[in-house]
């Protein structure tokens, strides 16, 4: 998927404020681009996981918003790079991509 349909499908983890009942988890800053995570429960049972981001990189909106889905469905937080990537696999820019997927990983603590 290229990050742009991925965008306009919609993000369905991404909040303009820390929502009530959550608390940060973390947070990484890289230029002009920063992403903080939000989760209800523990990085070990997590009920639900939110992010605010930049809004000038759409790469780092679909991949943090990817990531958050894939923690909501496990339930821990956990990332796997390679289905990241591979999710993402018609994106051109892949050093891009690999850096924005560090960033979330930092901010996650990982």
């Amino acid at each position: 998927m290229r990050v742009v349909d991925y965008i306009k499908e919609g993000l369905k983890n991404f909040v303009e404020e820390v929502p009530e009942g959550y608390r940060e988890i973390g947070k990484c800053s890289l230029g002009c681009h920063s992403v903080r995570f939000f989760i209800k429960g523990s990085p070990e049972r997590v009920e639900d996981i939110k992010f605010k981001a930049t809004n000038r990189c759409k790469k780092l909106l679909a991949v943090a918003d990817f990531v958050a889905q894939r923690i909501r469905e496990k339930g821990k937080v956990d990332v796997d790079d390679y289905e990241v990537l591979s999710y993402f696999s018609e994106e051109k820019e892949k050093d891009k991509l690999k850096d924005r997927l560090n960033m979330v990983k930092t901010a996650l603590g990982l």
